[in-house]
């Protein structure tokens, strides 16, 4: 397995709709399990969601975009941009 960092990154006036799908955005990233190293949303200056990290285990590339093809949030017109990147960890506590 590998680790890969899923860098999401919402749309302009995003807010509704990321509320909107919100529950049904997170029951779907519980259901991966232990897969899920660590996931959270990116703030702007004043604490408000303007995108998502989530780093996870997955067996290849393949793997992680299919997550990301099923999020409910990319579903739901949420994001602008996602890059997946694997990543290596070399130091903390994932490594």
């Amino acid at each position: 397995m590998v680790l890969f960092c899923i860098i999401c990154r919402d749309k302009a006036n995003a807010q509704e709709a990321r509320a909107a799908a919100r529950a049904e955005h997170l029951a779907f990233v519980d259901t991966f399990g232990a897969q899920v190293k660590v996931a959270g949303p990116f703030l702007d200056d004043a604490g408000g969601m303007i995108g998502s990290l989530i780093i996870m285990d997955f067996a290849d590339k393949a793997a992680a975009q299919a997550f990301v093809d099923g999020d409910p949030y990319g579903k739901a017109g949420v994001f602008g941009g996602v890059d997946i990147l694997p990543w290596k960890v070399t130091r903390g506590a994932l490594g």
